[in-house]
Protein backbone atom coordinates (compact mmCIF):
# COMPACT_ATOMS: atom_id res chain seq x y z
CA UNK A 1 0.00 0.00 0.00
CA UNK A 2 1.91 2.98 -1.32
CA UNK A 3 5.47 2.42 -2.43
CA UNK A 4 6.31 5.36 -4.69
CA UNK A 5 7.12 8.00 -2.06
CA UNK A 6 9.90 8.22 0.54
CA UNK A 7 9.64 5.23 2.94
CA UNK A 8 7.69 3.06 0.51
CA UNK A 9 10.01 3.94 -2.34
CA UNK A 10 13.13 3.07 -0.34
CA UNK A 11 11.62 -0.23 0.78
CA UNK A 12 10.48 -1.21 -2.70
CA UNK A 13 13.97 -0.64 -4.10
CA UNK A 14 15.44 -2.78 -1.32
CA UNK A 15 12.97 -5.59 -2.04
CA UNK A 16 13.55 -5.37 -5.79
CA UNK A 17 17.26 -5.94 -5.18
CA UNK A 18 16.32 -9.20 -3.43
CA UNK A 19 14.16 -10.21 -6.41
CA UNK A 20 10.84 -10.27 -4.58
CA UNK A 21 7.64 -10.21 -6.61
CA UNK A 22 5.99 -6.90 -5.74
CA UNK A 23 2.55 -5.41 -6.27
CA UNK A 24 1.97 -1.70 -5.59
CA UNK A 25 -1.43 -0.17 -4.93
CA UNK A 26 -1.19 3.61 -5.45
CA UNK A 27 -3.12 6.52 -6.90
CA UNK A 28 -0.63 6.56 -9.76
CA UNK A 29 0.66 10.09 -9.16
CA UNK A 30 4.30 8.99 -8.98
CA UNK A 31 6.44 6.82 -11.30
CA UNK A 32 6.39 3.10 -10.60
CA UNK A 33 9.64 1.10 -10.80
CA UNK A 34 10.08 -1.38 -13.62
CA UNK A 35 9.42 -5.00 -12.81
CA UNK A 36 6.59 -4.48 -10.33
CA UNK A 37 2.85 -4.93 -10.76
CA UNK A 38 0.95 -1.67 -10.36
CA UNK A 39 -2.72 -1.46 -9.42
CA UNK A 40 -4.06 2.07 -9.59
CA UNK A 41 -6.57 3.11 -6.96
CA UNK A 42 -7.41 4.95 -3.76
CA UNK A 43 -7.77 2.86 -0.61
CA UNK A 44 -10.61 5.09 0.58
CA UNK A 45 -12.77 4.45 -2.49
CA UNK A 46 -14.34 1.40 -4.09
CA UNK A 47 -11.22 1.02 -6.23
CA UNK A 48 -9.66 -0.91 -3.35
CA UNK A 49 -11.88 -3.80 -4.53
CA UNK A 50 -9.30 -4.29 -7.29
CA UNK A 51 -7.28 -6.18 -4.67
CA UNK A 52 -10.04 -8.71 -4.14
CA UNK A 53 -9.06 -12.29 -4.90
CA UNK A 54 -5.33 -11.60 -4.77
CA UNK A 55 -3.18 -13.46 -2.26
CA UNK A 56 -0.05 -12.02 -0.66
CA UNK A 57 2.71 -13.43 1.51
CA UNK A 58 3.45 -9.99 2.94
CA UNK A 59 1.42 -6.79 2.98
CA UNK A 60 3.23 -3.55 3.79
CA UNK A 61 0.95 -0.71 4.81
CA UNK A 62 2.93 2.51 4.59
CA UNK A 63 -0.07 4.80 4.08
CA UNK A 64 -2.64 3.69 6.67
CA UNK A 65 -3.52 6.16 9.41
CA UNK A 66 -6.69 4.69 10.91
CA UNK A 67 -7.83 1.27 12.05
CA UNK A 68 -10.73 1.34 9.60
CA UNK A 69 -8.34 1.81 6.67
CA UNK A 70 -6.34 -1.26 7.64
CA UNK A 71 -9.28 -3.46 8.62
CA UNK A 72 -11.04 -2.64 5.34
CA UNK A 73 -7.88 -3.62 3.48
CA UNK A 74 -7.70 -7.00 5.24
CA UNK A 75 -11.39 -7.62 4.47
CA UNK A 76 -10.52 -7.31 0.79
CA UNK A 77 -7.20 -9.19 0.67
CA UNK A 78 -7.52 -11.60 3.59
CA UNK A 79 -4.68 -12.16 6.03
CA UNK A 80 -1.21 -12.27 4.48
CA UNK A 81 0.35 -15.71 4.59
CA UNK A 82 3.51 -14.53 6.32
CA UNK A 83 3.34 -11.03 7.81
CA UNK A 84 1.53 -7.70 7.84
CA UNK A 85 4.03 -4.83 8.13
CA UNK A 86 2.68 -1.57 9.50
CA UNK A 87 4.37 1.84 9.56
CA UNK A 88 3.34 3.47 12.81
CA UNK A 89 5.00 6.43 14.57
CA UNK A 90 6.89 7.29 17.75
CA UNK A 91 4.61 10.32 17.80
CA UNK A 92 2.10 8.14 19.67
CA UNK A 93 4.03 8.46 22.96
CA UNK A 94 2.90 10.87 25.64
CA UNK A 95 5.34 13.60 26.60
CA UNK A 96 6.67 12.77 30.06
CA UNK A 97 9.84 13.09 32.10
CA UNK A 98 11.15 9.55 31.51
CA UNK A 99 13.47 9.15 28.50
CA UNK A 100 14.09 7.41 26.23
CA UNK A 101 10.63 6.15 25.30
CA UNK A 102 10.33 2.37 25.14
CA UNK A 103 7.65 0.40 23.32
CA UNK A 104 5.83 0.19 26.68
CA UNK A 105 5.84 3.95 27.34
CA UNK A 106 2.60 5.78 27.96
CA UNK A 107 0.51 6.50 24.87
CA UNK A 108 -0.95 9.93 24.17
CA UNK A 109 -4.63 9.33 23.45
CA UNK A 110 -4.84 12.83 21.97
CA UNK A 111 -2.00 12.26 19.53
CA UNK A 112 -2.85 12.81 15.88
CA UNK A 113 -1.22 9.40 15.37
CA UNK A 114 -3.47 7.59 17.84
CA UNK A 115 -5.24 5.79 14.99
CA UNK A 116 -2.01 3.89 14.46
CA UNK A 117 -2.11 2.56 18.04
CA UNK A 118 -5.71 1.47 17.50
CA UNK A 119 -4.55 -0.31 14.33
CA UNK A 120 -1.75 -2.11 16.18
CA UNK A 121 -4.21 -3.22 18.87
CA UNK A 122 -6.66 -4.45 16.25
CA UNK A 123 -3.99 -6.45 14.43
CA UNK A 124 -3.03 -8.14 17.69
CA UNK A 125 -6.62 -8.87 18.70
CA UNK A 126 -7.42 -10.18 15.23
CA UNK A 127 -4.49 -12.62 15.41
CA UNK A 128 -2.99 -11.27 12.22
CA UNK A 129 0.79 -11.84 12.25
CA UNK A 130 2.20 -8.36 12.10
CA UNK A 131 5.28 -6.26 12.76
CA UNK A 132 4.86 -2.55 13.45
CA UNK A 133 7.56 0.12 13.30
CA UNK A 134 7.49 3.35 15.28
CA UNK A 135 10.11 5.67 13.76
CA UNK A 136 10.90 9.12 15.13
CA UNK A 137 11.79 11.73 12.50
CA UNK A 138 12.60 9.97 9.23
CA UNK A 139 15.03 11.79 6.95
CA UNK A 140 16.96 11.13 3.78
CA UNK A 141 16.52 11.62 0.02
CA UNK A 142 12.90 12.03 -1.01
CA UNK A 143 11.75 13.37 2.36
CA UNK A 144 8.54 15.32 1.76
CA UNK A 145 8.42 16.57 5.35
CA UNK A 146 10.34 19.84 5.89
CA UNK A 147 12.97 18.60 8.33
CA UNK A 148 16.54 18.71 7.04
CA UNK A 149 15.51 20.94 4.11
CA UNK A 150 14.09 23.51 6.56
CA UNK A 151 17.53 23.93 8.13
CA UNK A 152 19.52 23.62 4.88
CA UNK A 153 17.46 26.42 3.31
CA UNK A 154 18.21 28.88 6.09
CA UNK A 155 21.86 27.97 6.53
CA UNK A 156 23.02 28.18 2.92
CA UNK A 157 21.02 31.36 2.28
CA UNK A 158 22.53 33.06 5.33
CA UNK A 159 19.12 33.45 6.97
CA UNK A 160 18.40 33.42 10.68
CA UNK A 161 17.81 29.95 12.16
CA UNK A 162 15.32 30.03 15.07
CA UNK A 163 16.49 27.99 18.06
CA UNK A 164 14.08 26.99 20.87
CA UNK A 165 15.22 28.35 24.24
CA UNK A 166 18.91 27.41 24.69
CA UNK A 167 18.83 24.81 21.91
CA UNK A 168 19.29 21.89 24.31
CA UNK A 169 16.05 20.05 23.58
CA UNK A 170 16.98 16.53 22.44
CA UNK A 171 15.53 15.03 19.29
CA UNK A 172 16.23 11.89 17.24
CA UNK A 173 16.34 11.18 13.52
CA UNK A 174 16.45 7.92 11.61
CA UNK A 175 17.52 7.48 8.01
CA UNK A 176 14.95 6.17 5.55
CA UNK A 177 17.32 3.47 4.25
CA UNK A 178 17.85 2.18 7.78
CA UNK A 179 14.09 1.89 8.25
CA UNK A 180 13.79 0.02 4.95
CA UNK A 181 16.60 -2.32 6.03
CA UNK A 182 14.91 -2.99 9.38
CA UNK A 183 11.62 -3.82 7.69
CA UNK A 184 13.26 -6.24 5.28
CA UNK A 185 15.25 -7.87 8.07
CA UNK A 186 12.13 -8.38 10.20
CA UNK A 187 10.55 -10.57 7.52
CA UNK A 188 13.17 -13.28 8.01
CA UNK A 189 12.90 -13.32 11.82
CA UNK A 190 10.02 -15.20 13.42
CA UNK A 191 10.67 -13.35 16.69
CA UNK A 192 9.44 -10.18 14.98
CA UNK A 193 5.90 -11.55 14.59
CA UNK A 194 3.40 -9.60 16.67
CA UNK A 195 6.04 -7.12 17.79
CA UNK A 196 6.14 -3.34 17.84
CA UNK A 197 9.55 -1.75 17.39
CA UNK A 198 10.94 1.73 17.90
CA UNK A 199 13.16 2.33 14.90
CA UNK A 200 15.49 5.30 14.58
CA UNK A 201 19.11 6.37 14.82
CA UNK A 202 21.15 5.16 17.78
CA UNK A 203 21.68 8.55 19.39
CA UNK A 204 19.71 11.66 20.16
CA UNK A 205 21.02 15.14 19.46
CA UNK A 206 20.19 18.62 20.70
CA UNK A 207 18.39 20.88 18.27
CA UNK A 208 21.40 23.23 18.27
CA UNK A 209 23.59 20.21 17.57
CA UNK A 210 21.32 19.28 14.66
CA UNK A 211 21.70 22.77 13.21
CA UNK A 212 25.47 22.64 13.63
CA UNK A 213 25.56 19.23 11.95
CA UNK A 214 23.48 20.54 9.05
CA UNK A 215 25.84 23.50 8.77
CA UNK A 216 28.82 21.16 8.74
CA UNK A 217 27.33 19.27 5.82
CA UNK A 218 26.63 22.55 4.00
CA UNK A 219 30.22 23.69 4.55
CA UNK A 220 29.18 26.46 6.97
CA UNK A 221 30.94 26.81 10.33
CA UNK A 222 28.77 27.03 13.43
CA UNK A 223 30.20 30.48 14.16
CA UNK A 224 28.85 31.67 10.80
CA UNK A 225 25.28 30.45 11.36
CA UNK A 226 22.81 33.17 12.39
CA UNK A 227 20.98 31.83 15.43
CA UNK A 228 17.97 33.43 17.08
CA UNK A 229 16.66 32.00 20.34
CA UNK A 230 12.92 32.04 21.07
CA UNK A 231 10.90 31.28 24.18
CA UNK A 232 8.89 28.09 23.58
CA UNK A 233 6.49 28.96 26.41
CA UNK A 234 5.30 32.04 24.56
CA UNK A 235 4.54 30.35 21.24
CA UNK A 236 1.03 30.03 19.90
CA UNK A 237 -0.13 26.86 18.17
CA UNK A 238 0.46 28.31 14.70
CA UNK A 239 4.11 28.95 15.51
CA UNK A 240 4.60 25.46 16.95
CA UNK A 241 3.28 23.89 13.78
CA UNK A 242 5.72 25.89 11.66
CA UNK A 243 8.78 24.59 13.46
CA UNK A 244 9.96 21.29 11.92
CA UNK A 245 11.00 19.63 15.21
CA UNK A 246 8.65 19.14 18.17
CA UNK A 247 9.47 21.47 21.02
CA UNK A 248 10.01 18.86 23.70
CA UNK A 249 12.51 16.06 24.17
CA UNK A 250 11.85 13.25 21.67
CA UNK A 251 14.07 10.23 22.17
CA UNK A 252 13.32 6.52 21.82
CA UNK A 253 15.06 3.35 22.98
CA UNK A 254 15.87 1.08 20.02
CA UNK A 255 17.45 -1.73 22.05
CA UNK A 256 14.57 -4.15 21.38
CA UNK A 257 14.88 -4.09 17.60
CA UNK A 258 18.67 -4.28 17.83
CA UNK A 259 18.43 -7.34 20.07
CA UNK A 260 15.63 -9.18 18.26
CA UNK A 261 16.82 -8.61 14.71
CA UNK A 262 20.55 -8.17 15.23
CA UNK A 263 20.03 -4.89 13.38
CA UNK A 264 21.97 -1.68 13.71
CA UNK A 265 21.55 1.59 11.78
CA UNK A 266 24.21 2.16 9.14
CA UNK A 267 23.75 5.91 9.01
CA UNK A 268 24.98 8.24 11.71
CA UNK A 269 23.56 11.76 11.56
CA UNK A 270 26.37 13.36 9.56
CA UNK A 271 26.42 10.57 6.98
CA UNK A 272 22.63 10.74 6.70
CA UNK A 273 22.56 14.53 6.33
CA UNK A 274 25.27 14.31 3.68
CA UNK A 275 23.09 11.82 1.81
CA UNK A 276 20.12 14.21 1.96
CA UNK A 277 22.18 17.25 1.03
CA UNK A 278 24.09 15.84 -1.94
CA UNK A 279 21.62 13.28 -3.29
CA UNK A 280 18.42 15.27 -2.89
CA UNK A 281 18.66 18.86 -1.70
CA UNK A 282 21.31 20.12 -4.13
CA UNK A 283 19.58 18.31 -6.99
CA UNK A 284 16.28 20.05 -6.29
CA UNK A 285 17.40 23.40 -4.92
CA UNK A 286 15.13 26.36 -5.63
CA UNK A 287 15.89 30.03 -5.17
CA UNK A 288 13.74 31.78 -2.57
CA UNK A 289 13.92 34.83 -0.33
CA UNK A 290 11.14 33.84 2.05
CA UNK A 291 13.00 31.52 4.43
CA UNK A 292 12.74 33.96 7.34
CA UNK A 293 9.29 35.39 6.64
CA UNK A 294 7.85 33.47 9.62
CA UNK A 295 10.49 34.64 12.08
CA UNK A 296 8.09 37.06 13.76
CA UNK A 297 6.11 34.06 14.95
CA UNK A 298 9.11 32.92 16.99
CA UNK A 299 9.80 36.30 18.62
Amino acid sequence: MGGTRFVGKALVQTLIEDRHEITLFTRGNKPVPKGVTHIRGDRNTDSIDKLSGLNFDVIVDSSGRTCDETSNLIKITGKPAHRFVYISSAGVYANNELYPYTEQSEIDINSRHYGKVETENWLLESKIPFTSFRPTYIYGPGNYNPIEKWFFDRIINNKIVPIPDDGQLITQLGHVQDLASAIKTSLSHSIAANKIYNCSGISGITIKGLVESAGNVCGIKSSNILYKSFDTKLLNNKSRKLYPIRLNHFLTDISLIRSDLNWIPKYDLIKGLEDSYHNDYLLNIKDSTNYDKDLELFE
